[in-house]
């Protein structure tokens, strides 16, 4: 048979298997078809290559001809996923204090984005979210650390938010460095668990990434950003959060693995972080509560900028029982630390002097789910003092009772979530599919400091979801 007769055959099969296989599968099945030419002998490498390259330009020529998109919009990926959860509250009715309720809520959170990759390592994206109104006043605006939506109110329609909005640019992308710039509405840029940022939140400004691939066994990665947290129309003491945090990452072994993390984050102008007076629209909105607050205009007392250590150490074991592959057991610990706590009030009922400004996360994990027939267990005990963080970014499902207090904690009687607790989370989770995973959560959390008489602070949270990825 003649080169450029074989080589035709070759591309016309190629080709056809483009055709008949879409996005994903097409390259697949066509990448199929040539490596069982090449095996064959009817193609060399090198040909094959060649024709791998052919079939992709023809095929993105015929989709950007089908969609109308411009030819420097290289991929366009529709994405999201869905949540169903029950969500359960528990207070002690008989040391709980007054008024308390226990809450049973059927909930849910969507997610939904487009990502257009584009030639010179461009990327632009967005995405909508499921979210409440926390707006007092004039100003719309939905919870910052939630996408999740009661069902209530008589089968109402719910709200839709914009939960991403950014451009992306990979300015360096070699094997040993790596550097991108990112800004707009992103995912968090800062490798952090939820004792520091929860994860559905989402900074607004500007960030930097850079990484360096040390050799096969270690890398340093290096985040940092700037994000505005409140514009003030009548001030120029906006309110700013930067950060910058260095990262190391360690692959001893086949099974022995290790990260390290030193972080810094500082807050600008606290006091315009303020849940304001009663009739004005708030700078940020009221979600949480932990912090202690001047009890007359809500101002937080402390400023932020804390120093963040984490680390973890995973050993992987080549099996376990009812458990596909290879099967990873993780143990992690972090310490936080706000040198700019101030101490509070002479009045306060848990005593004058005192900062509160230190956190401690320890734990551990058995396996890890997300993939079909994969589980994990997770089991952490927290202590997170009122002010080690802003507690309007912290994860917002573990929480305690509260009893009136303008000094401890700010708010009235009810549960409430962010800082000034301690406990225990625990957490199980399977992925039947890729595309499911299941899990039980609970939380077994108190106040760390109690309004004067006030009772036992301690109440339980679960949490039963169905998580839908696509």
């Amino acid at each position: 048979m003649k080169h450029t007769t074989k080589l035709a055959l070759a591309a016309a099969s190629a080709l056809a298997a483009s055709v008949a296989a879409p996005g994903t599968a097409q390259a697949q099945t066509a990448d199929a078809l040539i490596d069982k030419l090449i095996e064959k002998g009817v193609l060399t490498s090198k040909e094959g290559q060649a024709l791998r390259e052919e079939t992709d330009k023809d095929f993105t020529r015929a989709y950007q001809a089908k969609s109308g998109l411009p030819d420097w919009v290289t991929a366009l990926r529709i994405g999201g996923d869905v949540r169903l959860r029950y969500d359960g509250i528990y207070q002690d009715h008989d040391s709980g204090g007054v008024n308390s309720v226990d809450r049973n809520r059927l909930r849910y959170r969507m997610r939904v984005g487009v990502t257009a990759t584009m030639m010179d390592d461009m990327e632009v994206g967005f995405r909508f979210t499921s979210a409440e109104n926390k707006s007092t006043g004039n100003n719309g605006m939905g919870d910052p650390i939630s996408g999740n939506d009661t069902l209530t109110s008589n089968a109402s329609k719910k709200s839709l938010w914009i939960d991403l909005a950014y451009a992306k640019w990979q300015m360096l992308n070699r094997p040993d460095w790596s550097a991108t710039f990112i800004g707009g509405k992103m995912e968090n840029p800062f490798l952090f668990d939820e004792v520091v940022f929860d994860g559905d939140y989402t900074p607004e400004g500007l960030a930097f990434q850079s990484g360096y691939t040390v050799n096969d066994q270690h890398a340093l990665k290096f985040n940092t950003g700037l994000f505005s947290l409140a514009e003030i129309a009548a001030s120029s003491h906006d309110a700013y959060l930067f950060g910058a945090q260095l990262r190391w990452e360690a692959n001893w072994s086949q099974h022995w693995a290790s990260s390290l993390g030193l972080s810094g984050l500082a807050f600008s102008d606290k006091q315009n972080l303020t849940h304001a007076a009663a009739g004005v629209n708030p700078n940020v909105p009221d979600v949480s509560r932990g912090n202690t607050r001047v009890s007359s205009v809500g101002a937080l007392t402390s400023s932020f900028n804390p120093i963040i250590v984490d680390g973890s150490v995973t050993w992987t074991r080549e099996s376990f029982p009812f458990y596909p592959g290879a099967f990873p057991i993780k143990f992690m610990a972090e310490y936080i630390n706000n040198p700019a706590a101030s101490p509070n009030l002479a009045t306060s009922p848990i005593g004058p002097g005192k900062t509160r400004g230190e956190a401690y996360n320890i734990g551990m994990q058995l396996g890890k789910s997300g993939k079909r027939g994969t589980w994990d267990l997770t089991y952490k005990w927290k202590l997170l003092e009122s002010n080690y963080m802003f507690e309007e970014m912290v994860d917002s499902d573990h929480g305690g009772w509260y009893q009136a207090s303008p000094f401890v904690g700010g708010g009235g009687t009810g549960y409430g979530a962010g800082t000034n607790l301690r406990g225990h989370y625990m957490r199980a989770a399977y992925s039947p599919y890729d595309s499911l995973t299941l899990s039980v959560t609970y939380y077994l959390f108190g106040l760390i400091d109690k309004p004067a008489g006030a009772s036992s602070s301690t109440a339980g949270r679960i949490q039963v979801d169905a998580a839908f990825k696509f």
